[in-house]
């Protein structure tokens, strides 16, 4: 297997292969059946990552319900130990996690680190998980009668995890899978295979039995057979709405227990009591943080009132003195859009917002760093006169380009909040507690911020969207992670006294 510490821009030709992770070791392939994987930074070949299909999943399915039984039947504590140890590693490795996020990814190195400690949440989270699948006990419902509930594993869970966030989302997926006693299969992007790598040597330094983790990079093909394989029981996705729906729809058909964490549109509500300096600040944070490449970006503001008359300046002048460049440069404020593919498709979306009549203020489109020609840079683009009925204002682009919409009133701005087809997260920025109690009791969003502009939920509490932005019934994390990845048994138990037998009854049982 290849070291993640060797693992650097080497030329095409001699960049080493990543592998798939199976039943606790790593499973070699050939250089033909790999994609390349690109530094976004300098636009070079820095590694080759598989091409897994139906065959490495059936392999990985099958190595997942061989280790299930012994799993399952593992006791909790012992369980939490290899947790514990899982999380120190997690810990001890944190920056040469982050550097790996920022080789592949291209976000900026503390960027990644934040990723990774929110990541570290959920684990540590999971750690105590124990108490959390205690059940309920309630003794005499009826004559000698009592009934206790119990909580238990599904068997063989599945992640399919997205690109731009190869720590956290996962660990948001997979320790409350485990934790709860499945085993898991994990489908990650092959775009950011380091942190992926490595986060499975370290579960196996951790003790964790072999088969019980299992990693298969691919593209459709793997995703299919994810869908469609009878030995898998749940499976949990985070990515594009298109896909999304079709992994719901597709899961549940097959009889899958399935949640999907789709696409945003998240807008910030900004009245006219607000402090502009922090509103201004936390639009361009949110907005272009990570090159806007976040499902929870803040990518329309919504200015009510006189608010964009005094709010567009300061904004602007923000986005002028960001510093764009590699994600390892000290001081760098935004790094290079992910891949060369998703940098066109913003670009073209900039030329679409002029073409519907959106007023650019700030022009990314030009920007070009002269020691990495052939990085995937993009600089910040900033649009005003944004109005509902154009196409910026209702798709996610996924890049670093923040709209700014008017608003006469409150309604208004709540009217469109309300009325997008997506919902994953919103806030208000004011300085009136009343407005703030309105705004959060109003918008039908899951996940709201006060002043906060990404309102990402501590890791014990459950994150995820509604309408467009999620499908399913239950949440990613917390408590609804925990119903999600087990079921709930209701166990109703008599025990007759000696001798104490009743006579044969044919009527239907009752309480008393």
């Amino acid at each position: 297997m290849t070291s993640i510490a060797s693992v650097g821009a080497s030329a095409a030709a001699t960049a080493p292969i990543m592998s798939h992770w199976i039943d606790g070791r790593p499973v070699e392939v050939l250089r033909e059946h790999t994609g390349p994987v690109h530094d976004p930074s300098t636009g070079a070949v820095i590694a080759r990552v598989p091409r897994g299909g139906a065959a490495e999943v059936d392999a990985a399915v099958a190595a997942a319900r061989r280790a299930f039984p012994a799993w399952r039947d593992t006791p909790l504590m012992a369980r939490s130990q290899i947790f514990f140890a899982f999380r120190e590693l997690v810990y001890r490795h944190r920056e040469e996690l982050a550097a790996l996020i920022t080789r592949d990814h291209g976000k900026t190195f503390p960027d990644a680190l934040g990723e990774v400690m929110r990541g570290l949440e959920t684990v540590e989270f999971a750690c105590g998980l124990p108490v959390h699948l205690a059940g309920l006990n309630t003794p005499n419902v009826s004559t000698n009668v009592d009934a206790h509930t119990i909580r238990q594993p599904l068997g063989v869970a599945a992640g399919i995890t997205p690109f731009n966030f190869p720590v956290m989302v996962p660990m948001w997926i997979y320790p409350i899978a485990l934790a709860c006693g499945n085993t898991f299969v994990w489908k990650p992007s092959s775009h950011t295979p380091g942190a992926t790598q490595l986060q499975a040597e370290l579960w196996k330094q951790a003790g964790l039995p072999d088969g019980v983790f299992n990693v298969v990079y691919g593209g459709r093909e793997a995703v299919g057979a994810i869908l469609e394989h009878p030995g898998i029981d749940a499976i949990q996705f985070v990515g594009s709405t298109p896909v999304g729906r079709y992994v719901y729809e597709t899961g549940t058909k097959n009889g899958k227990r399935v949640g999907s964490y789709t696409g945003a549109k998240n807008a910030m509500v900004v009245l006219p009591d607000a402090d502009m300096e922090l509103a201004a600040d936390a639009a361009v944070a949110a907005g272009f943080g990570s090159a806007g490449e976040r499902c929870m970006a803040q990518t329309l503001v919504i200015a009510v009132g006189d608010a964009a008359h005094r709010l567009l300046p300061l904004v602007s002048d923000r986005i002028g003195r960001l510093k764009i460049g590699p994600g390892m440069e000290p001081n760098v404020d935004m790094g290079p859009i992910y891949s060369a593919e998703h940098r066109a498709s913003i670009v073209d979306w900039i030329g679409k917002g002029v073409a519907e009549g959106a007023d650019l203020v700030r022009d990314g489109r030009p920007f070009h760093l002269d020691d990495h020609p052939e990085g995937y840079f993009l600089g910040a683009s900033l649009f005003d006169h944004v109005t509902p009925q154009m196409e910026i204002y209702r798709e996610e682009i996924f890049g670093p380009v923040l709209g700014m919409v008017r608003a006469t009133t409150y309604d208004e701005a709540m009217a469109m909040v309300n009325g997008h087809q997506y919902a994953n997260g919103t806030a208000i920025f004011t300085t009136d507690g009343g407005a703030a109690r309105r705004f959060e009791l109003e918008a039908d969003v899951p996940m709201i911020g006060i002043n906060v502009p990404i309102p990402v939920p501590a890791g014990y509490l459950s994150f995820g969207g509604a309408r467009g932005s999620a499908f399913g019934d239950l949440k990613l994390r917390g408590e609804d992670g925990i119903r999600f990845f087990t079921q709930q048994k209701m166990v109703t138990v008599r025990w007759p006294e000696p001798g104490g037998r009743e006579a044969l009854s044919l009527v239907f049982p009752g309480n008393r």
